[in-house]
């Protein structure tokens, strides 16, 4: 039995992460009555710990899933679908470095002949 490693590409790792997201955000509101306390809900809490693990799993570290963890504790912010505009904004923010990288190659024919040798 091998012990290969599962390369995950990026672009399934967006779609995973928003997938994961938008589950979260909808069960915190569509099983509103059990996750109304905010802060002093430990199911909520658990969810919230689980969903940003798995984000940080997958994305890596982003600074916007700082503001959506922080923002769910407070009561009745449940509401709104912080975990799934967090990951929209990492895709955003990782298309336009890709984007920006892109434009300095094509400014700069020596660092692709550096990337392909």
């Amino acid at each position: 039995m091998t012990h290969d490693a599962i390369t995950i590409t990026p672009g399934s790792s967006f779609r995973a992460a928003m997938i994961i997201a938008i589950i979260a955000d909808a069960l915190q509101i569509a099983v509103f009555p059990l996750f109304v306390e905010g802060a002093l809900s430990p199911a909520d809490d658990i969810l919230d710990l689980g969903v940003a693990a798995l984000l940080m799993r997958l994305l890596g570290w982003h600074w916007e899933f700082l503001p959506s963890f922080v923002a769910k504790l407070a009561p009745g912010i449940d509401l709104v679908p912080f975990w799934t505009m967090a990951v929209a904004n990492v895709y955003r923010k990782s298309k336009q470095i890709a984007a920006t990288q892109e434009e300095i190659r094509e400014q700069h024919p020596a660092l692709k002949d550096l990337q392909h040798s």
